[in-house]
């Protein structure tokens, strides 16, 4: 859990349906599944496997982006739970 500053995804790899490996600023890393997330019209693209793989981290907004501007707050994405369970 954060507490006092917000944490930033510096690296971000696709690894399966709707799942992405990211790493933060501090050295944690975890395995991620975003697909009870996409919903709604800016998401919806990302249902496509082809369209979710073409995610980026924007290094400036310390987060995951896609092309249409589609991003997730990255203190969302450091508090969901590892895919992994207790690999992290």
């Amino acid at each position: 859990m954060y507490r006092e500053r917000i944490p930033h995804v510096v690296a971000a790899k696709v690894c399966g349906p709707y799942s992405l490996f990211l790493t933060f600023d501090d050295g944690v890393e975890k395995q991620v599944n975003l697909r009870r997330f996409l919903r709604g019209p800016v998401f919806k693209p990302m249902l496509d496997p082809a369209e979710f793989a073409r995610v980026f981290v924007d290094h400036e907004a310390g987060t995951i982006v896609w092309p249409n501007e589609a991003d997730f707050a990255p203190e969302t994405l450091y508090e969901l739970p590892d895919e992994r369970g207790d690999a992290a």
